[in-house]
């Protein structure tokens, strides 16, 4: 299923505190150069915050550098670029990925994984503006702002010997920290909005759905919610997307809370998302069969769409036949 964009266009999205603050510094931030350092989990969007901070301003490249990616003896000729003939088979000069980003943003993403020979390297360029391709005798002097991210605790890494702690105060003059989505659940339905409001064709996540995505901790965040509703659209062409849906590890979630994230399906049927939608409230209570489950969802269908037996048997996702059939089969009429 293919959607509008990889990223959030319009950055963090949500009415949590959380949110609100972050965006706040974002828009601080965004015209200043001054270096700033994302802290955060994986999937919690450092790289939108990163994108955010130069868009607010933008100029010259924006180059986001892995150094989660770089490895072996060629990673110093990717970070600062290398001289024709500076080893075997550079047949031609190359510009390293920080002087593509001189004039604008070098986004270090992952940061804490650059070995420490190469952490070395990295703050004598920032600290002089200046550097030497790899086979090269002329330093070349650049203007770069520099964004970094990690999903570690570098302090921590400092303490262990890890991390240099000259670098970790050069990146480090403002430190933003994005919360992991379990900490900011109030925002899962304006994100799932977003989510289906850019993707190929219009869905409707049923309420039991609904309820199961926010009740779970989502251990991989953004990413991992957005790959949700990814698997969900790939296995129902829709336009409703049910509980059924949902892969085991956030249905098998909800079962062992014993039926929390169920609470809502009283007032059962299909929930459009809209701005605004709060999160479901929940409350324990006991699990509902799913056969009783089955025929609430008929009868909210049958109400929503005023006895349109057609349409409530297209929401439902199943064959006119079918829903005929169970309403036989439940005595709804």
């Amino acid at each position: 299923m293919k959607f509008a964009g990889e990223d959030l266009p319009t950055g963090f999205v949500g009415r949590s505190p959380r949110v609100i603050q972050i965006r706040a510094q974002l828009e601080k931030l965004g015209a200043r150069r001054m270096p700033v350092l994302i802290q955060g989990e994986s999937g919690t969007g450092k790289e939108v915050a990163a994108r955010s901070l130069y868009n607010a301003a933008p100029q010259g490249q924006f180059v986001p550098i892995d150094c989660g990616s770089l490895v072996g003896t060629m990673m110093e000729s990717e970070l600062f670029g290398h001289v024709r003939g500076a080893f075997t088979g550079a047949t031609e000069a190359k510009r390293g990925l920080i002087e593509s980003a001189s004039g604008g943003t070098a986004f270090f993403d992952e940061i804490g994984e650059l070995p420490l020979e190469m952490q070395v390297k990295l703050l004598r360029v920032l600290q002089e503006q200046e550097l030497r391709p790899v086979g090269s005798l002329q330093r070349i002097k650049i203007d770069v702002r520099v964004i970094a991210a990690t999903n570690r605790d570098l302090e921590a890494e400092v303490r262990a010997g890890r991390f240099r702690e000259d670098l970790f105060h050069r990146i480090n003059v403002v430190r933003l920290t994005l919360p992991p989505l379990r900490e900011r659940k109030e925002d899962i339905p304006l994100l799932m909005e977003r989510f289906l409001a850019a993707a190929d064709r219009r869905y409707v996540l049923s309420q039991e759905a609904m309820s199961a995505i926010v009740d779970y901790n989502w251990p991989g965040n953004i990413r991992e919610l957005k790959n949700c509703l990814e698997r969900m659209m790939a296995f129902n062409s829709g336009p409703l997307l049910h509980y059924a849906d949902l892969p085991t590890s956030v249905a098998f979630h909800t079962r062992a809370r014993g039926g929390e994230a169920f609470a809502a399906v009283a007032g059962g049927g299909a929930v459009r998302l809209r701005t605004g939608v709060a999160a479901p409230a929940f409350a324990l209570q006991p699990v509902v069969p799913l056969q009783e489950l089955e025929r609430r969802a008929i009868h909210h269908a049958l109400e929503h769409t005023k006895g349109d037996r057609t349409v409530a048997a297209m929401l439902l996702g199943i064959g006119r036949t079918t829903l005929y059939r169970k309403l036989k089969d439940y005595e709804l009429g």
